[in-house]
Protein backbone atom coordinates (compact mmCIF):
# COMPACT_ATOMS: atom_id res chain seq x y z
CA UNK A 1 0.00 0.00 0.00
CA UNK A 2 2.65 2.45 0.93
CA UNK A 3 4.28 2.32 -2.24
CA UNK A 4 1.25 2.65 -4.00
CA UNK A 5 0.62 5.64 -2.31
CA UNK A 6 3.68 7.21 -3.18
CA UNK A 7 2.98 6.53 -7.12
CA UNK A 8 2.66 10.21 -8.40
CA UNK A 9 1.57 11.69 -12.38
CA UNK A 10 3.82 13.67 -14.52
CA UNK A 11 2.70 16.66 -13.21
CA UNK A 12 3.77 15.91 -9.43
CA UNK A 13 7.07 17.69 -9.94
CA UNK A 14 5.42 20.97 -10.90
CA UNK A 15 5.26 23.24 -7.25
CA UNK A 16 2.28 23.09 -5.41
CA UNK A 17 2.23 26.38 -3.98
CA UNK A 18 0.58 27.73 -7.13
CA UNK A 19 -0.46 31.47 -7.48
CA UNK A 20 -3.81 31.68 -9.33
CA UNK A 21 -2.54 35.27 -10.65
CA UNK A 22 0.06 33.52 -12.69
CA UNK A 23 -2.03 31.19 -14.90
CA UNK A 24 -3.25 32.62 -18.02
CA UNK A 25 -6.30 34.02 -19.08
CA UNK A 26 -8.61 36.61 -17.57
CA UNK A 27 -7.29 37.44 -13.79
CA UNK A 28 -8.46 35.85 -11.32
CA UNK A 29 -9.88 36.03 -7.95
CA UNK A 30 -6.77 36.93 -5.39
CA UNK A 31 -5.75 34.21 -2.91
CA UNK A 32 -8.60 33.48 -0.19
CA UNK A 33 -7.64 34.17 3.48
CA UNK A 34 -8.06 31.64 5.99
CA UNK A 35 -9.96 31.84 9.09
CA UNK A 36 -7.81 32.03 12.43
CA UNK A 37 -7.86 29.05 14.84
CA UNK A 38 -6.85 28.21 17.90
CA UNK A 39 -7.31 25.21 18.82
CA UNK A 40 -6.32 21.91 16.93
CA UNK A 41 -8.57 20.15 14.22
CA UNK A 42 -9.65 17.23 14.93
CA UNK A 43 -8.51 14.61 12.30
CA UNK A 44 -9.44 11.82 13.23
CA UNK A 45 -35.93 7.28 -13.79
CA UNK A 46 -36.38 8.12 -17.38
CA UNK A 47 -39.19 10.65 -18.15
CA UNK A 48 -41.40 10.69 -21.57
CA UNK A 49 -39.27 12.56 -23.77
CA UNK A 50 -40.33 14.64 -26.45
CA UNK A 51 -37.71 14.77 -28.58
CA UNK A 52 -35.47 12.32 -30.67
CA UNK A 53 -32.15 11.13 -29.47
CA UNK A 54 -30.23 7.97 -29.87
CA UNK A 55 -31.36 5.51 -27.05
CA UNK A 56 -34.65 7.21 -26.35
CA UNK A 57 -37.92 6.98 -28.58
CA UNK A 58 -37.36 3.00 -29.51
CA UNK A 59 -39.43 2.25 -32.51
CA UNK A 60 -42.22 -0.70 -30.62
CA UNK A 61 -43.24 -0.83 -27.13
CA UNK A 62 -41.14 -4.13 -26.53
CA UNK A 63 -38.09 -2.88 -28.25
CA UNK A 64 -38.36 0.50 -25.64
CA UNK A 65 -38.99 -1.86 -22.65
CA UNK A 66 -36.02 -4.23 -23.25
CA UNK A 67 -33.95 -1.38 -24.10
CA UNK A 68 -34.87 0.27 -20.79
CA UNK A 69 -34.36 -2.75 -18.83
CA UNK A 70 -30.74 -3.30 -20.26
CA UNK A 71 -29.79 0.38 -19.58
CA UNK A 72 -31.32 -0.22 -15.65
CA UNK A 73 -29.35 -3.80 -15.21
CA UNK A 74 -26.64 -1.72 -13.92
CA UNK A 75 -23.02 -2.79 -13.52
CA UNK A 76 -21.87 -3.60 -9.95
CA UNK A 77 -18.51 -3.99 -8.65
CA UNK A 78 -16.44 -2.81 -5.69
CA UNK A 79 -19.53 -2.85 -3.55
CA UNK A 80 -21.00 0.04 -5.96
CA UNK A 81 -23.25 0.23 -9.56
CA UNK A 82 -22.09 1.93 -12.48
CA UNK A 83 -24.07 3.08 -15.46
CA UNK A 84 -24.79 0.07 -18.57
CA UNK A 85 -24.80 2.00 -21.50
CA UNK A 86 -21.90 2.00 -23.14
CA UNK A 87 -20.44 0.35 -19.93
CA UNK A 88 -16.70 1.64 -18.61
CA UNK A 89 -16.95 4.94 -20.12
CA UNK A 90 -17.60 6.68 -17.07
CA UNK A 91 -15.50 6.00 -13.85
CA UNK A 92 -18.11 7.18 -11.01
CA UNK A 93 -20.95 5.15 -9.49
CA UNK A 94 -24.55 6.13 -10.02
CA UNK A 95 -25.86 4.82 -7.11
CA UNK A 96 -27.69 6.59 -3.85
CA UNK A 97 -24.28 7.90 -2.48
CA UNK A 98 -23.44 9.33 -5.73
CA UNK A 99 -26.66 10.86 -6.29
CA UNK A 100 -26.32 12.52 -2.93
CA UNK A 101 -22.28 13.93 -3.50
CA UNK A 102 -24.06 15.46 -6.88
CA UNK A 103 -27.17 17.28 -5.41
CA UNK A 104 -24.31 18.79 -2.77
CA UNK A 105 -22.03 20.25 -5.91
CA UNK A 106 -25.49 21.56 -7.32
CA UNK A 107 -25.32 23.23 -4.59
CA UNK A 108 -21.95 24.53 -3.94
CA UNK A 109 -22.17 25.58 -7.96
CA UNK A 110 -25.25 27.52 -6.92
CA UNK A 111 -23.27 29.23 -3.88
CA UNK A 112 -20.33 30.10 -6.32
CA UNK A 113 -22.05 31.69 -8.51
CA UNK A 114 -24.89 33.65 -6.29
CA UNK A 115 -27.87 31.77 -6.86
CA UNK A 116 -27.23 31.90 -10.89
CA UNK A 117 -28.10 29.17 -13.31
CA UNK A 118 -25.35 30.07 -15.61
CA UNK A 119 -23.56 33.58 -16.47
CA UNK A 120 -24.20 33.62 -20.00
CA UNK A 121 -27.49 36.09 -21.22
CA UNK A 122 -29.64 32.80 -21.02
CA UNK A 123 -29.94 33.06 -17.36
CA UNK A 124 -33.28 34.31 -18.77
CA UNK A 125 -35.24 33.97 -21.98
CA UNK A 126 -33.95 30.68 -23.07
CA UNK A 127 -36.75 28.64 -25.18
CA UNK A 128 -34.91 25.31 -25.64
CA UNK A 129 -32.43 23.79 -23.16
CA UNK A 130 -30.18 20.72 -22.66
CA UNK A 131 -28.39 19.84 -19.90
CA UNK A 132 -25.61 17.26 -20.79
CA UNK A 133 -24.60 14.61 -18.03
CA UNK A 134 -27.44 16.22 -16.17
CA UNK A 135 -26.57 13.64 -13.37
CA UNK A 136 -29.38 13.71 -10.91
CA UNK A 137 -31.37 16.56 -12.60
CA UNK A 138 -31.37 18.75 -9.83
CA UNK A 139 -30.07 21.46 -12.44
CA UNK A 140 -32.45 21.12 -15.38
CA UNK A 141 -35.37 20.68 -12.81
CA UNK A 142 -34.69 23.94 -11.03
CA UNK A 143 -34.02 25.78 -14.47
CA UNK A 144 -36.94 24.33 -15.93
CA UNK A 145 -39.26 25.46 -12.41
CA UNK A 146 -37.67 29.02 -12.73
CA UNK A 147 -38.78 29.19 -16.51
CA UNK A 148 -41.56 27.78 -17.31
CA UNK A 149 -41.57 29.15 -20.91
CA UNK A 150 -38.09 27.33 -21.59
CA UNK A 151 -38.80 23.52 -22.44
CA UNK A 152 -35.52 21.68 -20.91
CA UNK A 153 -34.27 18.63 -21.61
CA UNK A 154 -31.71 16.53 -19.54
CA UNK A 155 -29.50 13.84 -21.09
CA UNK A 156 -26.97 11.69 -19.23
CA UNK A 157 -25.32 7.78 -19.15
CA UNK A 158 -27.94 6.69 -16.22
CA UNK A 159 -31.55 7.16 -15.40
CA UNK A 160 -31.12 8.13 -11.99
CA UNK A 161 -33.62 11.14 -12.42
CA UNK A 162 -37.00 11.51 -10.35
CA UNK A 163 -40.04 10.27 -11.82
CA UNK A 164 -41.44 13.42 -10.81
CA UNK A 165 -40.46 16.47 -12.63
CA UNK A 166 -41.54 20.10 -13.79
CA UNK A 167 -43.94 19.43 -17.24
CA UNK A 168 -41.29 21.20 -19.20
CA UNK A 169 -38.47 18.99 -18.40
CA UNK A 170 -37.95 15.53 -19.70
CA UNK A 171 -35.12 13.20 -19.17
CA UNK A 172 -33.25 10.74 -21.71
CA UNK A 173 -30.66 8.42 -21.76
CA UNK A 174 -28.10 9.04 -24.00
CA UNK A 175 -23.90 8.47 -24.84
CA UNK A 176 -23.29 11.82 -25.68
CA UNK A 177 -19.91 11.22 -27.17
CA UNK A 178 -21.89 9.51 -30.02
CA UNK A 179 -23.93 11.36 -32.52
CA UNK A 180 -26.57 13.99 -30.99
CA UNK A 181 -29.81 13.04 -33.23
CA UNK A 182 -31.99 15.59 -31.59
CA UNK A 183 -34.55 17.32 -34.24
CA UNK A 184 -34.31 21.01 -33.54
CA UNK A 185 -31.72 23.37 -32.38
CA UNK A 186 -31.73 24.51 -29.10
CA UNK A 187 -30.67 27.88 -27.81
CA UNK A 188 -28.76 27.09 -24.56
CA UNK A 189 -27.40 24.32 -24.31
CA UNK A 190 -24.98 23.69 -20.60
CA UNK A 191 -22.59 21.11 -19.32
CA UNK A 192 -21.50 20.61 -15.82
CA UNK A 193 -19.00 19.10 -13.57
CA UNK A 194 -18.15 16.87 -16.65
CA UNK A 195 -14.18 16.56 -16.60
CA UNK A 196 -12.98 13.31 -17.28
CA UNK A 197 -16.01 12.37 -18.90
CA UNK A 198 -15.28 12.84 -22.48
CA UNK A 199 -12.19 11.31 -24.22
CA UNK A 200 -12.81 14.14 -27.34
CA UNK A 201 -13.79 17.07 -25.65
CA UNK A 202 -13.21 18.95 -28.95
CA UNK A 203 -16.11 16.62 -30.88
CA UNK A 204 -18.49 17.41 -27.91
CA UNK A 205 -18.06 20.89 -28.32
CA UNK A 206 -18.47 21.05 -32.01
CA UNK A 207 -21.77 18.75 -31.51
CA UNK A 208 -22.78 21.37 -29.20
CA UNK A 209 -22.04 24.13 -32.03
CA UNK A 210 -24.14 22.15 -34.27
CA UNK A 211 -27.09 21.65 -32.22
CA UNK A 212 -26.89 25.08 -31.70
CA UNK A 213 -29.72 28.13 -33.08
CA UNK A 214 -27.58 31.21 -34.38
CA UNK A 215 -27.21 33.29 -31.44
CA UNK A 216 -27.59 30.38 -29.06
CA UNK A 217 -24.70 29.83 -26.03
CA UNK A 218 -23.36 26.89 -24.98
CA UNK A 219 -21.88 27.45 -21.18
CA UNK A 220 -19.71 24.84 -19.46
CA UNK A 221 -18.84 24.68 -15.47
CA UNK A 222 -15.82 22.45 -14.10
CA UNK A 223 -13.28 22.27 -11.63
CA UNK A 224 -10.01 21.44 -12.47
CA UNK A 225 -7.26 19.29 -10.97
CA UNK A 226 -5.12 19.05 -9.30
CA UNK A 227 -4.83 20.41 -5.88
CA UNK A 228 -3.97 23.86 -5.75
CA UNK A 229 -1.87 25.97 -2.65
CA UNK A 230 -1.24 29.49 -1.89
CA UNK A 231 0.54 29.07 1.38
CA UNK A 232 2.13 25.89 1.62
CA UNK A 233 -0.08 24.35 4.37
CA UNK A 234 -0.38 21.27 1.90
CA UNK A 235 2.46 19.74 1.09
CA UNK A 236 3.00 17.53 -1.82
CA UNK A 237 3.54 14.03 0.24
CA UNK A 238 0.29 15.03 1.99
CA UNK A 239 -2.72 12.35 1.25
CA UNK A 240 -4.76 14.57 -0.24
CA UNK A 241 -2.35 16.01 -3.06
CA UNK A 242 -1.41 12.62 -3.31
CA UNK A 243 -5.10 11.55 -4.15
CA UNK A 244 -5.78 14.65 -6.41
CA UNK A 245 -2.54 13.76 -8.36
CA UNK A 246 -3.32 9.57 -9.02
CA UNK A 247 -7.03 10.77 -10.16
CA UNK A 248 -5.20 12.85 -12.79
CA UNK A 249 -2.76 10.32 -13.57
CA UNK A 250 -5.59 7.65 -13.81
CA UNK A 251 -7.75 9.84 -16.08
CA UNK A 252 -4.93 10.66 -18.12
CA UNK A 253 -3.85 6.78 -18.48
CA UNK A 254 -7.93 6.13 -19.80
CA UNK A 255 -7.86 9.25 -22.14
CA UNK A 256 -10.01 11.41 -20.26
CA UNK A 257 -8.58 14.27 -18.97
CA UNK A 258 -9.42 16.32 -15.70
CA UNK A 259 -6.99 19.34 -16.54
CA UNK A 260 -8.14 20.02 -19.89
CA UNK A 261 -10.41 22.69 -18.97
CA UNK A 262 -7.52 25.19 -18.96
CA UNK A 263 -7.84 24.39 -23.34
CA UNK A 264 -11.91 25.17 -22.68
CA UNK A 265 -11.70 29.41 -24.42
CA UNK A 266 -9.32 28.01 -26.92
CA UNK A 267 -11.67 24.57 -28.02
CA UNK A 268 -14.87 26.82 -28.50
CA UNK A 269 -12.96 29.37 -30.45
CA UNK A 270 -12.13 26.77 -32.54
CA UNK A 271 -15.36 25.58 -33.16
CA UNK A 272 -16.52 28.53 -34.51
CA UNK A 273 -18.26 30.25 -31.16
CA UNK A 274 -17.85 33.98 -30.50
CA UNK A 275 -17.90 36.20 -27.77
CA UNK A 276 -16.28 33.23 -25.90
CA UNK A 277 -16.47 34.62 -21.65
CA UNK A 278 -14.28 32.97 -19.09
CA UNK A 279 -14.68 33.68 -15.00
CA UNK A 280 -12.60 32.07 -13.26
CA UNK A 281 -13.02 31.10 -9.14
CA UNK A 282 -12.02 28.99 -6.46
CA UNK A 283 -13.29 25.82 -4.99
CA UNK A 284 -11.84 25.59 -1.51
CA UNK A 285 -11.05 22.26 0.28
CA UNK A 286 -13.26 22.50 3.56
CA UNK A 287 -14.38 25.73 5.30
CA UNK A 288 -10.97 26.98 6.10
CA UNK A 289 -11.23 30.66 4.21
CA UNK A 290 -12.28 33.73 6.41
CA UNK A 291 -15.01 34.66 4.08
CA UNK A 292 -18.50 33.92 5.14
CA UNK A 293 -19.20 32.82 0.77
CA UNK A 294 -15.97 31.04 -0.01
CA UNK A 295 -16.04 29.45 3.72
CA UNK A 296 -19.73 27.81 2.84
CA UNK A 297 -18.37 27.06 -0.91
CA UNK A 298 -15.85 25.22 1.21
CA UNK A 299 -17.92 23.68 3.11
CA UNK A 300 -19.53 21.83 -0.03
CA UNK A 301 -16.73 20.86 -0.98
CA UNK A 302 -15.97 19.39 1.74
CA UNK A 303 -18.81 17.49 2.02
CA UNK A 304 -19.23 16.26 -1.34
CA UNK A 305 -15.46 14.96 -0.74
CA UNK A 306 -16.12 13.28 2.79
CA UNK A 307 -19.34 11.03 0.80
CA UNK A 308 -17.96 11.08 -2.19
CA UNK A 309 -14.04 9.91 -2.29
CA UNK A 310 -14.75 6.03 -2.45
CA UNK A 311 -17.02 6.95 -5.27
CA UNK A 312 -14.74 8.56 -7.10
CA UNK A 313 -11.85 6.85 -6.99
CA UNK A 314 -12.75 3.15 -6.71
CA UNK A 315 -13.26 2.34 -10.11
CA UNK A 316 -9.91 4.68 -11.57
CA UNK A 317 -7.61 2.86 -8.91
CA UNK A 318 -8.99 -0.59 -9.24
CA UNK A 319 -9.47 -0.89 -12.62
CA UNK A 320 -6.46 1.68 -13.79
CA UNK A 321 -3.64 1.91 -11.26
CA UNK A 322 -4.28 -1.99 -10.12
CA UNK A 323 -5.10 -1.05 -6.77
CA UNK A 324 -7.04 -3.44 -4.79
CA UNK A 325 -10.25 -2.40 -2.97
CA UNK A 326 -8.74 -2.75 0.34
CA UNK A 327 -6.21 -0.65 -0.49
CA UNK A 328 -8.36 2.38 -2.32
CA UNK A 329 -10.49 2.33 1.03
CA UNK A 330 -7.02 2.71 2.92
CA UNK A 331 -5.86 5.11 1.22
CA UNK A 332 -9.46 7.21 1.08
CA UNK A 333 -9.65 7.04 4.91
CA UNK A 334 -6.42 8.93 5.46
CA UNK A 335 -7.43 11.53 2.57
CA UNK A 336 -10.93 12.27 4.23
CA UNK A 337 -8.84 12.89 7.36
CA UNK A 338 -6.85 15.82 5.37
CA UNK A 339 -10.48 17.20 4.22
CA UNK A 340 -11.94 17.47 7.60
CA UNK A 341 -7.83 19.47 8.91
CA UNK A 342 -9.40 23.37 8.35
CA UNK A 343 -5.49 23.59 8.91
CA UNK A 344 -4.73 22.60 4.84
CA UNK A 345 -5.43 25.42 2.81
CA UNK A 346 -6.19 23.81 -0.79
CA UNK A 347 -8.47 24.42 -3.07
CA UNK A 348 -9.03 23.46 -6.83
CA UNK A 349 -9.34 25.67 -9.69
CA UNK A 350 -13.10 26.35 -11.34
CA UNK A 351 -15.01 28.23 -13.83
CA UNK A 352 -17.35 29.57 -16.22
CA UNK A 353 -16.65 29.08 -20.24
CA UNK A 354 -19.65 30.38 -22.74
CA UNK A 355 -19.74 31.29 -25.80
CA UNK A 356 -22.38 32.46 -28.72
CA UNK A 357 -23.22 30.60 -31.95
CA UNK A 358 -22.97 33.72 -34.53
CA UNK A 359 -25.59 35.05 -36.47
CA UNK A 360 -25.43 34.30 -40.19
CA UNK A 361 -23.62 37.40 -41.97
CA UNK A 362 -25.87 39.44 -43.88
CA UNK A 363 -25.36 39.71 -47.94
Amino acid sequence: MANKAQSTSPSASTPLATQLGSQSGPQAEPPLEAEDQSEEVDNASVGDASDTSSVAGASTDNSYASLRSSILDYRRENGRTYHSLSDGKYMVPNDSLEQERLDIVNHMWTLIWDGKFCLCPKDEGAKRVLDIGTGTGVWAMDYADAHPEAHVIGADLSPIQPSFAPVNCVFEVDDLEKEWTWSEPFDFIFARSMMGSFADWPAVIEQAYNNLEPGGYFEIHDIIYPLLCDDNTVKEDTPVSRWARLMLEACDKIGRSVTIGRQFPQLLREAGFEEVTETKCKAPLSDWPKDPKWKEVGSMVQASLLSGLEGLSLALFTRVLDWTRAETLVFCAQVRNDVKNTKLHGYYDGMSVYGRKPFPKKD
